[in-house]
């Protein structure tokens, strides 16, 4: 097989996940709870803490910040946890990254 038709295999592969086409990203809120509804609780639960995951590296994203480096880390390892694991790691995730934000939001307050 060439290199162009494996190119070619690839991105009609991708096709997809476009904007628009059956796996592309949902931008509607409710079209996207109503999805949730239709799955498994567990799925729905691993969902639900990916989408908050999202969520924050978007508010990270748009902050021009970084998330700390020990976050990151838990991250790379997700994929080789089973679901439920996955779930309780995305879970923690959450948190500290909530709770970075907190710390890194507070002002120190010095005095002079």
């Amino acid at each position: 097989m060439s290199k162009e038709e494996e190119q070619s295999k690839t991105k009609g592969a991708l096709d997809s996940f476009e904007p628009g086409s059956k796996r592309g990203p949902i931008d509607d809120r409710n079209e996207y709870e109503k999805g949730l509804s239709s799955l498994a609780p567990e799925q729905k639960q691993l969902a639900e803490e990916s989408t908050r995951f999202a969520d924050l590296c978007q508010y990270f994203s748009q902050q021009s910040m970084d998330p700390p480096a020990h976050v990151v880390e838990q991250v790379g390892r997700l994929s080789m946890l089973p679901v439920p694991e996955r779930i309780r790691a995305l879970m923690n995730i959450n948190h500290a990254l909530m709770e970075y934000l907190y710390d890194v939001g507070q002002d120190p307050g010095i005095r002079q």
